[in-house]
């Protein structure tokens, strides 16, 4: 184990403060994806509010809350409709500052960083910070224990640039092979981890399970979920973990060996 035992957080949606103080503690963070705030369903905060307001927004949540994904998408395409090129624009513009503030609160850390499925994986890792390393399809040793990293959320009829199919996930996790500990972002497809109570969607990822399934890894930590029916599970031997809805709880689990 590291010396300082490393610690996890997901699903950090735009909490610089709180990222900022986890992040100055001694010992290596690893972060799980979703770093930027696309939309919290509490209180409605983020991009696509800045991007559209509130009450549009409000609207959008309603319809996803009751599973009608192609009418909260009407609702988008509609209000940008002839102006594409201008959303597009400024989308790319608030995507990067919100970049520049949640990875600068990384600075001077020993993060590992993979994203999740709100997040643009290249503008993530072009955001990072010195000693900060973005990781995905890849194993990390801390202090003699493997962990490895496989990025990414499932498909959705948004089709942002987080999302990865499930022959794309099984690519991944077999360049990363056995290891001892496994993380991602998305959870396995267990009905339990998988279903946002409030979201509404189920998340889950049929190449992860069948992962867990293959190599039994002594943890599975992911996030994505922020309220799940249960938080932890068995598959086998492999304890799956959701690390939380760290925008909510400012805290990170600590991770306490295979």
């Amino acid at each position: 184990m590291p010396a300082t035992p490393a610690r996890l957080v997901a699903d950090v949606h735009g909490a610089v403060a709180a990222l900022r103080k986890v992040a100055g503690e001694p010992g290596p963070l690893l972060v799980l994806g979703d770093l930027v705030n696309f939309i919290d369903y509490r209180n409605l905060d983020g991009l696509l509010t800045d991007m559209i307001g509130r009450e549009l927004v409000a609207e959008m949540v309603r319809l996803r809350t009751l599973g009608d994904y192609s009418s909260a998408g009407e609702i988008w395409r509609s209000h940008i409709a002839g102006r594409e090129e201008e959303f597009r624009l400024r989308w790319h513009d608030l995507m990067s500052d919100a970049y520049t503030d949640i990875c600068g609160a990384l600075t001077g850390s020993e993060a590992y960083v993979t994203y999740g499925n709100v997040d643009h994986p290249g503008m993530l890792r072009a955001h990072l910070p010195a000693g900060a390393r973005f990781v995905d399809a890849e194993v990390v040793e801390l202090g003699g224990v493997s962990f490895g990293f496989a990025g990414g959320g499932t498909k959705s009829p948004l089709g942002v640039p987080g999302e990865v199919s499930d022959d794309e996930m099984t690519a991944k996790l077999e360049a990363i092979g056995a290891v001892d500990v496994l993380c991602t972002h998305v959870p396995p497809a267990i009905p339990a981890l998988a279903e946002d109570t409030i979201g509404g969607r189920t998340k889950g990822s049929r190449a992860v399970l069948d992962y867990l399934v293959r190599h039994q890894p002594a943890i599975h930590y992911f996030g994505d979920i922020h309220q799940p029916q249960a938080t932890t599970w068995r598959v086998g031997r492999t304890r799956c973990h959701n690390v939380g809805y760290f925008r909510a709880t400012g805290r990170p689990v600590v991770f306490g060996g295979p």
